[in-house]
């Protein structure tokens, strides 16, 4: 108990220490310790991939110059990946507002969920790229097919998981509703879409990290600029540190889309639903 009021007082006179022992030392550590194994292991004549600092000296102009434009696909490693952000944005977007109407309609009419569910759960086991070639024949063009490869790759979580919420409403709130004589519009925006809410971004978040993985998959196939087409091209210039440097990109990228749509959820989501 002493030693626990002792680390309590602390905490108390010097929180960014506590703060900063967590969320930055660990981390710092393992991230160091990962680069000397790397390091380590990728050093020598045998070794078929570059090490760190290879990495890094093969791929400084990329780092320091991410905006450069020489024409073509010959484009900055910013510039790649915020064309392949902009498919996101248009996919997902699709995804959110389609995928909310359907679950909260599937949610809450019986008859609907019954009919739908078996053809839902065929659908969303199918790969996204295995859609790419359908997407293909259907518009004709690289661009709208890789949007609807996103679209698709994220409906499924979006209306599995606000229907879900919907049916998890408590059977108390409709009956204060009922007792209440709510109109159906009050009932939806009062009870059932708050009630939802929690469950709308669980898919919200798995549907956006599915989105960026589908994108850089669909952009390997569809070419143009990308990140995904940029991971390709590098790999039949057999240029591996570019490749590790734009995976490491797509990584930190992919973080923190997580981390936006999480910081939403934060902000809209009541405290007492969390």
């Amino acid at each position: 108990m002493a030693n626990s009021s002792i680390n309590l007082r602390l905490r108390k006179k010097n929180p960014l220490s506590f703060l900063y022992s967590k969320k930055v030392i660990r981390p710092a550590v393992a991230i160091i310790v990962f680069l000397v194994i790397w390091q380590i292991v990728c050093t020598g004549q045998n070794s078929n991939l570059p090490s760190p600092v290879q990495v890094f000296e093969d791929t400084y102009p990329l780092i320091i110059d991410p905006f450069f434009d020489n024409g073509g696909t010959d484009k900055g490693l910013a510039i790649q990946i915020f064309a392949s952000l902009t498919r996101v944005a248009i996919g997902f977007s699709l995804a959110t507002i389609v995928g909310i109407g359907l679950g909260i309609l599937i949610g809450a009419n019986k008859i609907i969920y019954d009919a739908v569910d078996p053809i839902f759960q065929v659908l969303r086991t199918i790969p996204p790229l295995a859609w790419l070639p359908i997407a293909l024949a259907a518009f004709q063009e690289a661009e709208p097919s890789a949007i609807f490869v996103i679209f698709i790759t994220a409906i499924w979580p979006i209306i599995i998981n606000t229907t879900v919420g919907v049916q998890k409403i408590p059977q108390d709130y409709t009956n204060v509703s009922r007792v209440l004589k709510l109109s159906k519009t009050e009932y939806f925006f009062n009870i059932l879409f708050p009630a939802s809410v929690p469950y709308i971004f669980t898919g919200l978040r798995i549907g956006i990290g599915l989105s960026w993985l589908a994108i850089v998959a669909a952009e390997m196939l569809i070419g143009g600029v990308g990140i995904g087409f940029f991971i390709w091209d590098a790999y039949n210039s057999s240029l591996m540190s570019e490749i590790i440097i734009a995976l490491i990109y797509v990584g930190i990228v992919g973080l923190l889309l997580d981390r936006f749509v999480g910081f939403i959820a934060s902000i809209v989501v009541p405290g007492e639903q969390k």
